[in-house]
């Protein structure tokens, strides 16, 4: 599998990143046989990028996770998270130290090459979500002496909330990665979209990551699987899915998912999900695709899709076409 750096990280990623969340499921809800013979493939098939939180599962992911690496992680690259809560306000270092330690030992490892913040980023301090000032001025000392401690190499946030809050991370030289959600619904991050588009409008954070040597990790490929155009999901998956950035639910999404039929009737795929893949690799400011999974043969077809390549500029004027039509609901 092809590869690009990730930012001034100096890391080279695949183009598809392992996700490990309850999204897809197999990594949270699934059987361990079927969890290590996934990990094992991934490996096999150049996949060097595993994503997890310990969110996902309440460490449920992360344990997997590490008894499925096993004891050699040579040429890996391996991220998980911290979320803060509003009661950690006062005592964000104590909580990001009780978060990382524990993630390390359910990833059975003494360090991890990118911790990301997981806080929605908001001009407002309610709940969960963080300000950008919160963010530099409590979280990022606190990453700073995590790095220096050797217990993680790169910092990152998820890319969650307000646009302009979400652009002032990205310049501020702090952070080496941002997962930046990007898709066909979504596209927004990416390039300019009419004032009247029915999504978030991330004013091309993507390339703005890029300007700043931020690496990104593409998430949301498939829009929570939205993008599949089928509405029942797979046991394992998360039942329910709220969007973020795109349709006011996921029945709206998957109904617009199936409005680019029309591009696998000429051909420039074979299926809506390697359509959606294939559209987020096309963009060369993108580092690397997160992709969630049920089952392995989930991840065989999303390498298959990557392997075939860019779409091409006819495809691209064809779904901006039919993002043309789409209006709020």
């Amino acid at each position: 599998m092809k590869t690009r750096q990730l930012g001034k990280t100096g890391l080279d990623v695949s183009l598809l990143t392992f996700g490990c969340g309850a999204v897809g499921g197999l990594m949270t809800k699934g059987e361990s046989k079927d969890q290590d013979h996934a990990v094992a493939w991934a490996r096999d098939n150049g996949i060097n990028h595993f994503d997890t939180a310990p969110l996902y599962g309440d460490g449920a992911s992360e344990t997997n996770l590490g008894r499925a690496l096993g004891r050699n992680r040579d040429g890996l690259v391996i991220s998980t998270k911290v979320r803060l809560d509003a009661d950690a306000r006062g005592g964000t270092g104590a909580a990001m130290r009780l978060s990382i330690e524990n993630s390390l030992r359910r990833l059975q490892q003494d360090h991890v090459d990118l911790l990301q913040l997981h806080n929605t980023i908001d001009p407002t301090a309610a709940g969960s979500a963080m300000t950008v000032v919160e963010v530099l001025n409590d979280v990022v000392p606190v990453f700073e002496a995590l790095r220096q401690e050797g217990k993680i190499r790169f910092l990152g946030f998820t890319a969650n909330g307000d646009t302009d809050a979400l652009h002032q991370l990205v310049r501020s030289g702090c952070f080496e990665t941002a997962q930046i959600f990007y898709n066909m619904l979504t596209p927004s991050a990416g390039e300019v979209v009419p004032a009247d588009y029915p999504g978030q409008d991330y004013k091309q954070l993507l390339l703005a990551a890029a300007d700043h040597n931020v690496g990104s990790i593409g998430v949301r490929a498939l829009a929570g699987g939205a993008l599949s155009g089928h509405e029942r999901r797979h046991p394992l998956s998360m039942q329910s899915v709220t969007p973020i950035g795109s349709g006011r639910d996921y029945a709206i999404d998957a109904a617009r998912a199936r409005a680019f039929q029309p591009l696998l009737d000429a051909a420039h795929a074979t299926s809506l999900p390697e359509l959606a893949l294939r559209y987020m690799i096309t963009n060369p400011a993108l580092s690397t695709t997160e992709i969630g999974i049920a089952t392995l043969g989930e991840l065989q077809q999303a390498k298959g899709a990557i392997d075939k390549g860019p779409l091409s500029s006819d495809a691209l004027l064809m779904i901006e076409n039919i993002r043309a039509g789409f209006q709020d609901a």
